[in-house]
């Protein structure tokens, strides 16, 4: 690797030694990504791209390579999964893709469709990789910055943990009614992430067998699970899509937050299942704004004025901080101390928010990764440093449920 800029290294943060990192130039990191190893642990990282590795997005390898290179020597495996036909990282390596139990039959047929389709077709085999071999699903646009081998170690990792998945929360506080689905990880066979993808497939199978989420929200399955998203609306075309349509939208495009906010608030009596009081015991969810979100906090969500401070070089010696600047420093010093990650937002996303920090360092190839800027500050610490706590995990009620009987029937 080509040397770093020295950077000023927060408290609660501590250098990682370089033997406990795989610091190999990229091509040879590239390379190994690109020739998968057997599966012999828990300790998996799963990843999805449907072209392939080789077409990720620069800045997107960034993320992959800095996971490899912090997780790998603690004995973590990459797996970045794709259906590029005779590729050995092909998804039907890892899943039987033509089996109606582990995938939909238009996942089988290669007929999801839609402008999101990529997206669709990732989500649907989070659940069967995780269930079959157990480990973390991560989305690409995931950035890892706290201590991921410990905090396994802690929990899932632990049989004498009571924790048995980890995630962020997108729900309503403690109540505990939303999972975020770009980070999942749990052991294999996990009841609870079986629960979810038997009601996801039911979602695909209904109407004869769907080919896209569009009007899936509307299913009587997801009977009293509330819409996502807020007030947002999309000025397109000259027209104005309105909040209710946008959480619409939204909805139908993370179909699988649906169904897990189901099963979380799910009591089945004749399946011996009680979703609240599962998540309360056994589910340890990190605050999803603070953990995974916080330059979009600092920043109110504007991409553009995320992307143009982290795109400032920090002051050389001698010159003084401006106020810029000092922002800029003020978002990474929070991200490194106070978060667990950073989503790097595409997708629908866009349509509802404009430009995000991770669309625009995809559209400007390479300015994520300019020594002496703020992001390349970030990007160095996701490899050479790490926190010296693990988030805490919320403490969660157990509420009202949502639904009272049996998981594929309607109410």
């Amino acid at each position: 690797m080509t040397s770093s800029p020295t950077y000023p290294l927060p408290p609660t943060l501590h250098p990682i030694p370089h033997p406990l990192l795989d610091l190999r130039p990229d091509p040879e990191i590239d390379h190994h990504l690109q020739h998968p190893t057997p599966i012999t642990s828990p300790k998996n990282i799963f990843f999805f791209w449907t072209t392939g590795y080789e077409n990720l997005p620069p800045s997107t390898k960034r993320n992959i390579r800095a996971w490899h290179r912090r997780l790998s020597p603690h004995g973590w495996t990459i797996h970045l999964l794709n259906t590029l036909p005779s590729s050995p990282l092909h998804i039907s390596n890892y899943i039987d893709t033509s089996d109606p139990d582990t995938v939909p039959q238009a996942f089988t047929e290669g007929a999801i469709s839609g402008p999101y389709a990529p997206q669709h077709t990732s989500d649907l085999v989070r659940f069967p990789l995780l269930l079959r071999y157990g480990g973390v699903y991560a989305d690409v646009g995931m950035m890892q910055i706290g201590d991921l081998d410990r905090l396994w170690g802690e929990t899932v990792g632990d049989p004498a943990s009571r924790f048995e998945v980890l995630s962020y929360d997108v729900g309503d506080g403690v109540k505990g009614r939303g999972m975020t689905n770009y980070f999942l990880a749990a052991g294999a066979g996990n009841a609870f992430f079986a629960r979810c993808h038997r009601l996801l497939l039911q979602l695909w199978a209904e109407d004869g067998g769907r080919v896209s989420t569009e009007g899936m929200h509307r299913s009587p399955l997801l009977k009293g699970v509330p819409l996502m998203g807020g007030s947002f609306t999309i000025e397109e075309d000259g027209e104005t899509i309105g909040p209710e349509e946008v959480r619409v939208l939204l909805t139908d495009y993370i179909i699988q937050g649906q169904a897990i906010s189901m099963v979380m608030g799910l009591v089945d009596e004749e399946d011996g299942w009680d979703g609240p009081k599962y998540v309360a015991e056994h589910v340890y969810l990190i605050e999803f704004m603070v953990g995974s979100q916080l330059i979009n906090e600092f920043t109110n969500w504007d991409g553009r004025k995320a992307f143009d401070l982290m795109s400032l070089s920090l002051p050389k010696e001698g010159e003084v901080e401006n106020e810029e600047q000092g922002k800029a420093r003020e978002i990474v010093e929070a991200c490194l101390q106070r978060s667990f990650g950073f989503k790097l937002a595409h997708g629908l996303i866009l349509r509802v928010m404009g430009e995000t920090l991770g669309s625009l360092w995809r559209k400007h190839e390479g300015s994520d990764n300019v020594p002496g800027t703020y992001a390349h500050w970030l990007r160095h610490a996701t490899i050479y440093w790490n926190q010296d706590k693990i988030p805490p995990a919320l403490i969660f009620e157990t509420p009202e449920p949502l639904k009272r009987g049996p998981l594929l029937r309607e109410q």
